[in-house]
């Protein structure tokens, strides 16, 4: 019963918080990232908990929307959860899952560090669900909805994709969308944790391709 009670009321908050985000990163983003993960954690022994909330949270402030301040979420997150109560320990995973779930957050970093990386089945979980809404019909709708609200080009032939970027260029890139997906989406496939997330991707990632092919067809005039 608590449970229900945590995760409606986590629900509620993350609606409030993000009325009025940028489109691929609004309440049904979130939504299907959280329907994702119930999904994949099916076939897992995961907490439950921990990863219906760190679905819920993930993106509460996504560091490109507050100057690449990467300690935002992860406080709101936390001041939010003890609001309500929750066990520090879920907390902590939580907020584990926010800090390292992200796709910049497997990027080289420009200062060299020995430390070894958070890793969780429980983030693996959410990992796989938040990067399966980032491929596919969604995934590509999703990348144009952001370069128009940045306002960047599309497409330049004259502008190559960057594929060793650090996490820092990562963050401070202005390349066109169609970039992205070699910079990224098309990237995701393969580091994909989960069978059925495995399963999912494999599918997304060749209408991916499918489309590419119909872009620079029609961008070249070819039948």
């Amino acid at each position: 019963m608590i449970n229900s009670y945590i995760i409606a009321k986590t629900k509620a908050f993350v609606q409030k918080t993000l009325e009025g985000a940028e489109g691929g990163h609004d309440w049904f983003h979130i939504e299907r990232v959280y329907n994702n993960t119930m999904l994949l954690a099916k076939d897992e022994a995961v907490n439950q908990l921990v990863v219906a909330l760190g679905a819920l949270l993930h993106d509460i402030a996504d560091a490109k929307f507050y100057n690449g301040d990467e300690t935002v979420g992860p406080k709101m997150a936390t001041d939010f959860l003890r609001s309500i109560q929750v066990d520090e320990k879920i907390i902590d995973h939580v907020v584990k899952i926010i800090e390292n779930i992200s796709f910049k957050s497997s990027l080289k970093v420009d200062d060299a560090t020995t430390a070894k990386p958070f890793t969780s089945l429980e983030l693996q979980v959410v990992q796989d669900a938040d990067r399966l809404d980032a491929i596919g019909a969604i995934g590509i709708a999703r990348a144009f909805n952001y370069g128009g609200f940045k306002n960047r080009e599309m497409y330049n032939p004259e502008i190559a994709p960057n594929l060793n970027m650090t996490k820092e260029e990562y963050k401070k890139s202005t390349a066109p969308t169609i970039n992205h997906f070699y910079e990224k989406l098309l990237l995701l496939k393969d580091k994909m944790n989960t069978k059925t997330g495995i399963k999912l991707a494999a599918q997304r990632h060749s209408y991916m391709e499918t489309f590419l092919e119909q872009f620079y067809n029609e961008w070249n005039g070819i039948e």
